[in-house]
């Protein structure tokens, strides 16, 4: 299921926007300010953000750019009612993906969003801490008790994808088109023999970071205090 953040001032067009993405089969949170949006959509956990550029306490297109900059690549979609290519260039420019023009169809900005979250997608957090735990994303670097366990880029790939979305259940095909590119029987049997030496790394079962196995279904990465 695709998670939107949508950050959009005018209540109605807000709640409009929430009605059509969640009949759509999308989970929807939203924001009306442009500090609230960058808070929420700091934490990584959506799949796509809506960005309405014209915020009552600042310009979407800083939002943008301060989330560029701290390292947040969620997918951005942004609505305007700026006409001119200029504006819509500055939007790319700013780290945008995508740009629609109000007024638009709901059908197309349904469209666009599934597609741009095919494309994109949460990001990791930049660091956990967890027990002995610690795991920086940024410089790849995972400890256990203040030393350094090596990962494979395989074991950083699965990593990374479950801890993006930490607490959330992600099916095999995922993990297998994240890290693999493909969905075949060879990859899913290295996919197994990843799981079982990164369990092994992250502390083994009952630890302060653990994969969890949901039958049939996939697995969940799971952060413990």
């Amino acid at each position: 299921m695709v998670r939107v953040l949508v950050v959009e001032d005018s209540g109605p067009t807000r709640h409009l926007l929430s009605r059509s993405l969640a009949d759509a089969d999308m989970t929807v949170a939203t924001a009306a300010r442009f500090a609230t949006g960058l808070r929420q959509a700091s934490t990584g956990e959506f799949d796509v953000i809506v960005l309405d550029l014209g915020l009552p306490d600042g310009d979407g297109l800083e939002l943008c750019r301060e989330l560029r900059a701290t390292g947040i690549q969620t997918p951005i979609l942004c609505l305007t009612a700026r006409a001119k290519v200029e504006e819509r260039v500055r939007g790319l420019e700013a780290g945008a993906d995508d740009y629609l023009r109000k007024p638009f169809a709901l059908a197309e900005l349904r469209a666009r969003l599934r597609a741009l979250a095919r494309r994109g997608g949460p990001t990791p957090p930049r660091r956990i801490e967890a027990g002995s735990l610690a795991i920086d994303f940024g410089g790849r670097h995972l400890l256990q008790s203040g030393g350094e366990v090596p990962l494979t880029a395989r074991e950083w790939a699965v990593l990374e994808f479950l801890a993006a979305r930490q607490g959330r259940l992600v099916t095999r095909d995922e993990l297998l088109e994240a890290a693999w590119h493909e969905i075949s029987d060879a990859a899913s049997e290295s996919l197994d023999v990843i799981l079982s030496r990164l369990r092994r790394k992250l502390g083994g079962p009952g630890g302060a970071c653990e994969i969890r196995t949901v039958r049939g279904e996939g697995f969940v990465l799971e952060i413990r205090p």
